[in-house]
């Protein structure tokens, strides 16, 4: 069964989408069987899987609010190598329908049931706000991947985020999980970074991922191309660090799903 994990930070500009398409093309090229959904309005992260968001046939708006199936919605193979569920314009208007709905904050986990046998993962690009599109998120996934910058007031921000998500999952996912800390953007020149960074370790220990995501000029170019930077080019320093963060993440699953020794 697919491991659904949200990407979510409710601080715009810290990579979010960045992630959210590099870790799904880097874990495709892996041979793993991923679905990326796009819950942004702006449509980021399916205008950088390749796909025109003005031609969508059908978005995540006809998913949730129409109740369309949800393999009408998918869109097969993209260019990246994964699968996608895109977003434009008219998500706006599914956050407000939402909030007259009959239980609005499971409608995309409920969506999702009928291929979640088919996936090996599903990653979630959410929203920068905690609104009923993120809740949904929350609702639907296992975990939550957090990216963020190593800058000031970042871990205040980021103990705030954690303790949202933590009263949220009490309401509507008591298993949600933090899947990790992310540092983006980074770089090892600069001291605040590194001092945040040490900060972030000693604050959540194992939750923060090894793999850094450098401040990289292909990582930012790359999406005015509609793909992700591994297909833009493979050997940037981005690239590398995404296909890193896969390795870890499988790694992290293979370690959760090893059964406990018997003494």
């Amino acid at each position: 069964m697919a491991k659904v994990i949200a990407i979510a930070n409710q601080k715009g500009g810290v990579g979010k989408t960045t992630t959210a398409v590099n870790v799904a093309a880097s874990m495709a090229a892996t041979k793993r069987k991923v679905l990326l959904i796009d819950l942004d309005p702006q449509g980021n992260a399916t205008m950088a899987s390749g796909v025109d968001k003005y031609e969508a046939e059908a978005t995540t708006f006809e998913l949730l609010i129409e109740e369309k199936p949800i393999d009408d919605v998918i869109i097969k193979n993209t260019s990246a190598k994964y699968d996608l569920i895109a977003a434009n314009g008219d998500v706006t208007a599914a956050e407000i329908k939402l909030m007259e709905m009959f239980a609005r904050e499971v409608r995309l986990r409920n969506a999702l049931q009928p291929v979640k046998d088919y996936y090996d993962f599903v990653f979630i690009d959410c929203p920068p706000s905690l609104n009923q599109l993120t809740v949904n998120a929350l609702a639907a996934a296992d975990s939550v991947l957090v990216p963020m910058q190593c800058e000031y007031y970042a871990l205040e921000g980021l103990t705030a985020l954690m303790d949202t998500i933590q009263k949220l999952a009490s309401v509507v996912n008591p298993e949600l999980k933090i899947e990790g800390v992310l540092r983006t953007m980074y770089d090892p020149r600069n001291r605040l970074a590194n001092d945040v960074s040490e900060q972030l370790k000693r604050h959540f220990g194992e939750q923060v991922y090894r793999t850094v995501i450098p401040r990289n000029v292909r990582l930012a170019e790359a999406p005015s191309f509609s793909m992700p930077a591994m297909y833009y080019d493979k050997s940037s320093s981005g690239a590398k660090a995404y296909l890193a963060l896969a390795g870890e993440i499988l790694r992290r699953r293979e370690k959760t799903l090893q059964p406990a020794k018997v003494s």
